[in-house]
Parts: C-alpha cells; sequence; structure tokens
C-alpha cells in the first residue's frame, strides 16, 4: 500500500481500538445466498439496524470479551454503534471487564453506525442484480469509495460523520485508551480519515477479503499523530472458528 494523504491529527486519545462486531444473521445468511446463487433470504428483519448477531457471532463477542478483559491495559471508554450487532458484541466486551473489576464508561454513537445503503439494503447479490442492474454497472463505473446507492451513503459521506466523531473524541477523551465496536465499512474509513489514506488505499483493503468479524484494529498515539499497530487481527478467535471448522 502506498500512502501519498496526510494523517489526521489533534486525535488526542492514547490509544483507539476499533473491533468489528461478531458475525451477525446477515452475514452468516447473505454470504451463503451469494455463494450460491441464491437470490431470496428468509429471517432477516426489516431494518439492517435490527439484524442480531448469529449463534457464531455470539461465540466471538464472548471472545472479544475475554480479550478485553485479558488486556494488560484496558479501555476506559466503549463506544458502540446503536446497531444491534454492534451493541451486543460491545456489552460482551463491557461485562467482561466489569466482572473483573475494571468496567469502563459505556456509550452509543449514531456516527459510528454501519454505512447506509438505501434501496440495496440487505439484498443478495443475485436480487439486487434483476432489480437494480443500472446499480451494479454504476456501482462498478464508481468505485468502491465514492458510490453512494439511492437513499444512501458513499463511503465518502461516511467519513464527513467519522471525522466529526474523531473531533469530539479528541475533545471529550484526550490521554485515555478508547474501544469503538462497529462495522467493516467504519474501521476502512476510520483507517482513511486517521491515516490519510486515498482512493487506491481504500479499493486495495476491499479487494483483500475485507475486515473480519470480531477482528482488532489499534492506532496509537506516537508524537502528534495515531499510528496503526494493529490491522484486521484476529488471533483472539482461534477457538471459536476452530469450533466451526
Amino acid at each position: 500500500m502506498s500512502v501519498s494523504g496526510f494523517p489526521a491529527p489533534g486525535v488526542d486519545v492514547a490509544e483507539l481500538t476499533v473491533v468489528r462486531h461478531g458475525q451477525s444473521l446477515s452475514n452468516e445468511l447473505l454470504i451463503a445466498a451469494n455463494q450460491a446463487g441464491i437470490a431470496e433470504v428468509d429471517g432477516l428483519p426489516a431494518r439492517d439496524a435490527d439484524v442480531p448477531l448469529s449463534a457464531r457471532g455470539e461465540r466471538e463477542a464472548a471472545a472479544v470479551g475475554r480479550w478485553a478483559a485479558s488486556l494488560d491495559n484496558p479501555p476506559d471508554l466503549v463506544i458502540a454503534s446503536p446497531y444491534l450487532r454492534a451493541r451486543h458484541t460491545a456489552q460482551a466486551a463491557v461485562d467482561a471487564l466489569a466482572a473483573v473489576g475494571r468496567a469502563p464508561e459505556f456509550r452509543l454513537d449514531d456516527r459510528v453506525r454501519d454505512r447506509e445503503i438505501g434501496i440495496l439494503t440487505l439484498l443478495t447479490e443475485a436480487r439486487l442484480r434483476v432489480a437494480y442492474p443500472e446499480e451494479v454497472a454504476r456501482r462498478e463505473a464508481t468505485g468502491f469509495l465514492y458510490y453512494r446507492p439511492p437513499g444512501g451513503e458513499a463511503h465518502t459521506d461516511m467519513a464527513i460523520r467519522l471525522r466529526s466523531f474523531l473531533t469530539d473524541l479528541g475533545e471529550a477523551a484526550a490521554g485515555r485508551r478508547v474501544l469503538v465496536v462497529a462495522h467493516d465499512s467504519v474501521v476502512v474509513m476510520l483507517r482513511y480519515v486517521i491515516e490519510g489514506l486515498l482512493e487506491a488505499d481504500v479499493a486495495e483493503i476491499a479487494a483483500s477479503g475485507g475486515i473480519k468479524n470480531a477482528s482488532v484494529t489499534r492506532w496509537e498515539r506516537r508524537g502528534w499523530a495515531l499510528r496503526l499497530t494493529l490491522f484486521n487481527d484476529v488471533a483472539h478467535l482461534s477457538l471459536e472458528h476452530s469450533q466451526d471448522a
């Protein structure tokens, strides 16, 4: 990856760790449907915000909790997306930390919600290609970073709300260790904002397989900026993944 932008200064936290939520029911069902070329999926709620964790996701959330409780320097502030799958993953970490006498402050923040994808929400790829072929073509022509589905957001729209989030975080949590539990698009776009990535850098991350469920990404303050020290790490999930093998 070749980065030619400028990293974002002024996020005055000691450490920022971002965890993607555990596997959700939509992750499980839509991935299986896309791999099989199935157009319709049953069993999902109407709103993306209400999608729960899958059984595997519940185990991954528990593993995130054990990981958080094992840290020598655990977070003292946990912030989660209000979406159900992220809230439940974050709560597992908060509960595990409280159980070892290190209960953090816990907040929800709508600015770290998942990307809004409008009319494409919870559609399989096969259904999308039948119902909205013009959107498939526009998505491919516009590219990962700038494509905005009808009624939804481009990733660059997410960057605007995440810049606001980071600005407020730097003012309200100076010197603190912060854990954010959110979504794959949030992890990618925080890298974009914090590290000054460019379109090609973001496309490379997306093409590399994406952000894994319950993975850990961390930046630590080094001088005047946050520096990436861990990315998309799932070492803490080895036992859970062995159970699914």
